[in-house]
C-alpha cells in the first residue's frame, strides 16, 4: 500500500550518463526529494536548472577530478564533498563534473518557491536567496539528515512531521543567508492559555488525521514558524512528538479491547502501517502493543 504522502515524481538533476545513478524518489506536500546512490567508477556529469528551489545534502562523495559551476558563483574544484551542502534557488543553473574516488551518495530536495516557509519577521524574500556551494553547517545538515531519513523510511513520514521540518529548514537556510537568528533561537514567549487548549484539543479530536503545521498555526492566528517554537517552548516538546504522544495514549484504551485487531488500532491512531505503529509504540512505552494488550490478561 503507498503512503499517503507520497507519490513517483521524476528526477529533476539530469545525470550522463543516466545509468551512472539510482535513485529513490519521493513527493511529500509542498515538496519532492530523492535520494541517489551513484554506481560505478566512470566519470558522470550533472546539470540543474528549473523553477524549483534546489537543496542538495551529500553525505558522501570524494572526486579524483572536475568541477562544480553555479552561476554567480565562482567554480568549485573541492575534492571531499561528505557532509556538505548546497542550494540552488530556482532558475539558478548547477552543473559539474565527477570523477569519482568515493561513489557519491545524495540527497535532493525540490521546493516549489511558493512552498518554501519562511517567516516574514526574518524579511527575507525569494528575489533575495543566493546560491550556497558546498557549504557546512551543524543545525543545517541534522535537519537535512532527518529528511533523507525519510525518504529511506517514508512510513514515518508525517505530513506534521515533513512540515516541521521543512519548515525548520527553510528558517536555517534564512539564517545562512542573512546572518540573523533563526526563530527558534530568538528569544519569544510561549503560547498563552488558551491557545493550548485550543490546539491540544484539536490535536486530541483529530488523531486519525493527517493535521498539518499551518493548520495549527492558523487556530490560533500565528505563522507557522513562530507557532512551532512556541508550542515547544509552552508544553517541551513539538507538535509532532504531541500527536504522536496522544495517538499512543488512544492506543492504549484500544488495546484493551482484545477482539479489535492491531492493524485497525494503528490506522484509527493515524498511522498509515501497522510497522511504523508498532515502532513508535515501543519508543514511547518500552514494549510493543501486543506486549501491552496481553498485560490486560
Amino acid at each position: 500500500m503507498a503512503h499517503p504522502l507520497l507519490a513517483q515524481v521524476p528526477a529533476h538533476v539530469n545525470v550522463t550518463p543516466a545509468d551512472a545513478a539510482k535513485r529513490r524518489t519521493v513527493a511529500w506536500h509542498g515538496f519532492s526529494a530523492e535520494l541517489v546512490q551513484y554506481t560505478g567508477h566512470a566519470p558522470f556529469e550533472y546539470h540543474y536548472q528549473a523553477p524549483a528551489h534546489l537543496f542538495i545534502a551529500c553525505d558522501r562523495a570524494v572526486r579524483v577530478d572536475g568541477e562544480t559551476k553555479v552561476d554567480g558563483l565562482p567554480p568549485s574544484q573541492l575534492r571531499d564533498l561528505g557532509r556538505r551542502m548546497c542550494f540552488i534557488p530556482s532558475g539558478v543553473q548547477f552543473a559539474g563534473s565527477f570523477v569519482p574516488r568515493v561513489l557519491p551518495r545524495v540527497a535532493y530536495f525540490y521546493v516549489p518557491i511558493d512552498a518554501l516557509i519562511i517567516d516574514p519577521e526574518l524579511q527575507l524574500e525569494h528575489g533575495d536567496l543566493a546560491p550556497l556551494l558546498f557549504c557546512e553547517d551543524a543545525g543545517l545538515w541534522a535537519i537535512a539528515a532527518k529528511l533523507t531519513a525519510l525518504i529511506e523510511r517514508p512510513e514515518a513520514a508525517t505530513r506534521l512531521y515533513v512540515e516541521t521540518l521543512s519548515m525548520l529548514l527553510a528558517l536555517e537556510l534564512a539564517r545562512l543567508q542573512r546572518g540573523v537568528p533563526t526563530v527558534m533561537q530568538a528569544s519569544r514567549g510561549g503560547l498563552s492559555g488558551w491557545q493550548q487548549r485550543i490546539v491540544c484539543h484539536y490535536i486530541e479530536d483529530n488523531l486519525a488525521q493527517d493535521i498539518s503545521l499551518a493548520e495549527l498555526a492558523r487556530l490560533v492566528r500565528l505563522s507557522p514558524a513562530y507557532f512551532s517554537h512556541a508550542f515547544k517552548q509552552s508544553l517541551g516538546i513539538s507538535p509532532h512528538r504531541y500527536q504522536l504522544r496522544q495517538r499512543i495514549e488512544y492506543a492504549k484504551t484500544l488495546l484493551a479491547d482484545p477482539q479489535r485487531p492491531v492493524v485497525e488500532i494503528a490506522l484509527a491512531c493515524g498511522f498509515g502501517y501497522v510497522s511504523n505503529f508498532t515502532a513508535t509504540f515501543r519508543k514511547l512505552t518500552g514494549t510493543t502493543p501486543t506486549q501491552f494488550r496481553r498485560g490486560f490478561d
